[in-house]
């Protein structure tokens, strides 16, 4: 059985994460919990399980469609509440491309979900316009998003503190 590398004790959590960044045609797919901002798709990491094949799980889980991954775009240590914990996450970013281009719909919005523990997350799947977040969409890391916009092929490092 996979085990998530999601520790939790009572005084903070710990988070190995993953996303992926699917551009086309202008366009960034996105995630978006219901009342909350918009995601890079991704997932957890388990346990004896490469960021390349957590990747495609948590591509074929949420939204049923298989990827390739391409290069490492960014490493984000990110800080942030989780509940009434504060969360220590590190998480890989990845450029990605569809294996199907036709496997999902290429424009508006879809769903899916995800699911945490024991329970059921639904979510939207939007594509955003790159333009959108030029223009102040908000997504989560936002420190992300201007090398995400800038295009560039160095690895980018960021810190995100939102404690």
């Amino acid at each position: 059985m996979e085990k998530d590398i999601l520790f939790k004790n009572e005084t903070y959590i710990f988070s190995y994460r993953v996303g992926g960044i699917l551009l086309q045609d202008g366009k960034i797919l996105l995630q978006k919990p219901q009342n909350d901002d918009y995601a890079i798709i991704g997932g957890h990491v388990a346990a004896m399980e490469t960021t390349e094949q957590t990747l495609k799980r948590e591509f074929e889980e949420e939204i049923k469609t298989k990827i390739e991954v391409d290069n490492l775009m960014a490493v984000g240590e990110i800080f942030f509440p989780w509940g009434d914990r504060p969360c220590h996450q590190i998480c890989l970013y990845y450029r990605i491309r569809l294996c199907d281009p036709k496997a999902i719909p290429l424009s508006g919005i879809f769903h899916g979900y995800d699911e945490l523990g024991n329970e059921r997350i639904d979510l939207d799947f939007c594509w955003v316009p790159l333009e959108d977040l030029k223009d102040g969409v908000k997504v989560y890391p936002v420190e992300l998003i201007p090398h995400i916009l800038s295009n560039e092929n160095e690895v980018f490092h960021f810190v995100s503190n939102q404690l």
